[in-house]
């Protein structure tokens, strides 16, 4: 039996003992924890007395270009539109994360930057929102990551950049949005409005879908609330938001919700909805999406050009065999026509009949109506069987082409082996040389130069030219930070110029403790909005994994680096990691559509009559015939896409025959546990 004389007060006192010794050894932990790399206040007190320290605002001429980084700010200078204004974002090495605050301004006559050191400027910052107005940039929100990405801090400061004098000034209003980032914002006429975005507060990540507006003319912050019974989108970050006379259009996002699992692990929602926002009344209304839109991705980028939005790149994220999460990296493009809401794939006109195209296009009006009933999918069958003698006279050039691709698809190996563990090819008995058939591929077709898929990259328009900077991407388990500049002239949509070819990307391998820590720290971290990265792979192929991060990081990726890459050569490549080749370089050539894509064996008659639709309404776009020019538009850029892509599709073949038949051989008798690979779609801010 217990004691029956126990003093009255003693056990309460010892749990109090007790909880006071635990708080104080989780004080001592937390403190240890947080190194002075992770010190956000410290860091940020610091940058404050630097910045303190500045006396007049200093112009550096003709300066290096910024380093790569993403989920930055573009702008076109409202007093001149050749010039490019570039502010902050952030950069990942694979070990730590680096977030800038620096202001750049580019000019594209010139091709020159400028670096601008301010007085009073904001504290580093990515995933922000800037829009221009007058002679101002204005700029609000965003984040600040600790190198270590353990502590981040979200930003609700408003800020105004005078572009004539280079001066900032923090607007301290009341009633601003709170502190976020993967928000979006967009000027209407003398408004700013603020919708969405997340906070992380390391236990959760909280998504909003509140709306804010700020006055320009009163210096006023409004938030609109929706009225009872009203249609309103579901939070979200890293949607677009564009605006098109009294419309303010928004489209995509990403968020996160808790699955009604026992667990009650966190699943990622990638939405592909399109809402109108009426901007005299703040109501939304859903918008039906109509024509040929894109398939759900995240991370894309929008921008407005006259009567059209255009969308370039974003991801997909794939769930493989074994738990592996692919990431196809896209750099497709596609319109969407403001006035009547159609979607409708962007493809770039055939170089040799660009000039006849615009003089007839001139002398011809338009005809919509009839094209729309044409095309009609329900009269799809009866328009193909009208067309069919008509476009006879396109089949002996389609013969004729094929026969010049065929000669060159005979550079192609059609056996593969391995010896040694090295991959290597054969064509018609003898050995087959990579490099001079990759030679010969550059100097029988002409050089495509194309923006590769990535995520977060900045898009503008200026002068009726599309300008789309950085961003990221993936090669294997590494993330590839951009800094290159791609520029198309949207009258012409002829062909991509590289003004900035990418530069080399710095990338750390983790070591394999470093990768057991984070795979314990995932509970924490698992609510980043997005700033956390992939775990590395295996060490053992560092030195050539870096030769072909290299590679692949050269701006846009070329048919003889994409075999290369495909067939890795020069080191034993296993399965798993050959079908994640493959995968990533049918993404990143836009193979992943199969109405652009010629499939095995297709000819080039076969893949017109097959896909004829599609490239009328894409020659549509660009010249607005019908009847047999618009016939003859479509097959030039049927052809224009078969010449591009039959010898990689024919090697393709060639590396997917070989992995079959090694399946057909029998299970992987090596392997190698792997860090997971975590969900992309983390890092759509």
């Amino acid at each position: 039996m217990g004691k029956k004389n126990k003093k009255a007060g003693k056990g309460k006192e010892k749990t109090e003992r007790k909880t006071a010794k635990a708080e104080e050894k989780r004080a001592r932990r937390e403190t240890k924890k947080i190194s002075p790399e992770d010190d956000i206040d410290a860091i940020l007190l610091s940058i404050q007395k630097e910045e303190a320290k500045k006396k007049e605002v200093h112009v550096e001429d003709n300066v290096p270009a910024p380093s790569p980084r993403s989920n930055c700010s573009l702008n076109i200078n409202p007093l001149k539109e050749t010039e490019l204004i570039l502010y902050g974002g952030e950069f990942y090495n694979g070990n730590k994360t680096y977030v800038y605050g620096d202001l750049y301004r580019y000019d594209v006559e010139k091709q020159e930057w400028k670096v601008i050191s301010s007085p009073n400027s904001p504290p580093p910052r990515s995933a922000h929102q800037a829009v221009s107005w007058k002679n101002y940039l204005y700029i609000f929100g965003g984040e600040f990551t600790s190198l270590n990405q353990e502590r981040f801090h979200h930003y609700k400061d408003f800020w105004m950049l005078d572009l004539k004098t280079n001066q900032w000034e923090q607007l301290n209003l009341k009633g601003c949005p709170s502190p976020r980032s993967g928000h979006r914002m967009v000027l209407y006429k003398h408004k700013i409005i603020v919708f969405g975005g997340f906070y992380d507060t390391l236990r959760e990540v909280r998504y909003y879908n509140d709306l804010y507006v700020f006055d320009l003319d009163q210096f006023k912050w409004q938030e609109i609330k929706p009225r009872l019974g009203s249609m309103w989108p579901s939070p979200r970050s890293g949607f677009q938001f564009f605006v098109y006379q009294d419309e303010v259009f928004l489209y995509g996002g990403y968020s996160k919700e808790v699955s009604t699992d026992k667990n009650q692990s966190e699943k990622g929602s990638i939405h592909s909805d399109l809402w109108s926002l009426d901007p005299r009344t703040w109501e939304w209304s859903k918008v039906k999406k109509i024509g040929m839109p894109p398939g759900p991705r995240a991370g894309f980028s929008m921008c407005v050009h006259k009567k059209r939005a255009l969308l370039f790149g974003g991801v997909v994220d794939m769930e493989m065999k074994g738990d592996v999460i692919m990431s196809l990296f896209l750099n497709e493009l596609y319109g969407f026509q403001l006035d009547n809401h159609r979607w409708y794939p962007l493809e770039l006109r055939k170089e040799k009949s660009t000039k006849d195209k615009l003089k007839k296009s001139s002398e011809q009006k338009p005809n919509s109506s009839a094209l729309q009933e044409k095309l009609n999918p329900i009269e799809a069958e009866e328009f193909d069987a009208n067309e069919k003698d008509e476009n006879a006279e396109y089949n002996e050039e389609a013969d004729e082409m094929e026969s010049n691709i065929d000669n060159l698809s005979e550079c192609v190996p059609n056996s593969v082996i391995v010896d040694d563990g090295v991959l290597a090819a054969k064509s018609g008995g003898k050995p087959y040389e990579s490099k001079k058939k990759s030679d010969m591929q550059k100097s029988l077709l002409p050089e495509i130069v194309k923006p590769c898929g990535r995520i977060n990259s900045c898009m503008i328009v200026g002068k009726d030219t599309l300008y789309i900077y950085g961003g990221m991407m993936e090669i294997n388990d590494r993330e590839i930070t951009l800094d290159d500049l791609y520029s198309l002239n949207l009258s012409k949509l002829d062909e991509w110029k590289c003004i900035i070819p990418a530069s080399e990307s710095e990338w750390v391998e983790a070591s394999e403790g470093e990768d057991e820590d984070d795979d314990e720290d995932d509970s924490e971290d698992e609510g980043n909005g997005g700033s956390s990265s992939d775990e590395t792979g295996d060490d053992d192929d560092d030195d050539e994994e870096d030769a072909e991060a290299r590679d692949g990081d050269a701006g846009s990726l070329q048919m003889g680096d994409a075999v290369a890459i495909i067939k890795g050569e020069g080191k034993n490549v296993r399965r798993k990691e050959k079908r994640a080749r493959i995968e990533q370089i049918r993404a990143n050539l836009g193979l992943s559509d199969s109405q652009r894509t010629p499939m095995p064996g297709e000819s080039l008659k076969d893949f017109y009559r097959r896909t004829s639709m599609y490239w009328q309404m894409a020659a549509h776009e660009h010249t607005q015939h019908t009847g047999k020019e618009l016939r003859k538009d479509g097959f030039d850029l049927a052809e224009a896409r078969y010449r591009e892509l039959k010898p990689i599709l024919d090697e393709l073949a060639v590396l997917e025959a070989e992995q079959k038949a090694e399946e057909a051989e029998g299970p992987e008798t090596t392997s190698r546990k792997r860090g997971k690979k975590k969900n992309k779609n983390l890092a759509i801010k």
